[in-house]
């Protein structure tokens, strides 16, 4: 099950909109939005980094190795990373 957090955190990297987040998106929707959205407690301040760290988190996320991260499998690394589950 997916927590609230971790759709809201997904919607807000979805720079495109398109229900999918490619590495590019979260590296960029972090870089320019990750201050905000920690400061809005949609995202812990320890869970911001530098572009390295979110391209390992997208890595980490990315299960089934298609470069592609779906709201499924990004839950199920954030929820457990950021303990909202």
């Amino acid at each position: 099950m997916t927590s609230d957090k971790a759709r809201e955190l997904f919607a807000a990297l979805d720079l495109d909109g398109d229900g999918t987040l490619t590495r590019e998106e979260v590296i960029t929707a972090l870089r320019t939005k990750g201050p905000s959205l920690a400061a809005a407690g949609v995202l812990p301040f320890w869970g911001l980094g530098d572009a390295d760290a979110s391209s390992a988190l997208f890595d980490t996320a990315d299960q089934n190795g298609d470069t592609v991260l779906t709201l499924e499998e990004f839950a199920a690394v954030v929820d457990r990373r950021f303990g909202w589950r």
